[in-house]
């Protein structure tokens, strides 16, 4: 069994990248071989456009024509068990990295037929993780809970399910005098934090146990 985390934040050891971890090891106590993928450290780009994943008879029918380095990165995450997707919320959105990489990795299994038909290969269980500097309240006043719902529908809709986990009020620097961050109450959030984040993890870990489980049940 592999399991795969998709990191879309460019800190390789955030709140993302923790929570991440959590839910690989979650994976790894049921026996799955874990790997992480750092987008930041790849050098592609988005879909272009040119629909030769939609030509019919055409040699690259259901997968990217693409050659970068998110080229074998796409084919081994096809052929995984457990794919474990997380990303930070920027400017109301996942990061550049992931919106690039949801395109070239499901646009091609993505069908103009009716009911949109996925043609996706393979059998994976897969899991969306997104945090955010905003609290709950924050995240709902901004319409974050209607373009998470989006995004986990297409993920399902694609691959057949979409386990989902989000991790608000996130505390961003170890010293918030240095950055101008006034609205926020940094002992607040070093509180929150130390209370809360903890348990986000154990609800990161439990998701991986779920999804190998899942696997593992099959």
């Amino acid at each position: 069994m592999k399991a795969i985390a998709v990191n879309g934040s460019p800190r390789k050891k955030g709140n993302t990248a923790t929570l991440l971890e959590h839910a690989l090891n979650g994976a790894k106590a049921k026996g799955a071989d874990v790997e992480v993928v750092n987008l930041y450290g790849l050098k592609y780009k988005g879909c272009i456009s040119c629909f030769e994943c939609k030509k019919n008879g055409g040699k690259s029918y259901g997968k990217c024509v693409v050659k970068d380095e998110l080229t074998s990165i796409l084919e081994k995450i096809s052929e995984a068990d457990v794919l474990i997707m997380g990303t930070p919320i920027y400017f109301s959105s996942e990061t550049g990295e992931m919106r690039s990489f949801l395109e070239r990795f499901f646009f091609p299994y993505f069908t103009y037929t009716p009911d949109h038909m996925s043609i996706f290969p393979g059998n994976i269980q897969a899991g969306l993780l997104y945090s955010m500097n905003v609290p709950e309240e924050g995240m709902l006043a901004r319409n974050y809970d209607k373009f998470i719902a989006s995004t986990q529908g297409f993920v399902s809709k694609i691959i057949g399910n979409c386990e989902l986990l989000l991790c608000t009020d996130t505390y961003m620097f170890k010293d918030y005098s240095k950055y101008e961050f006034s609205i926020w109450n940094e002992e607040a959030k070093l509180k929150r934090h130390k209370e809360i984040f903890p348990l986000d993890c154990k609800k990161a870990y439990e998701m991986g146990v779920k999804l190998a489980s899942a696997v593992s049940n099959d």
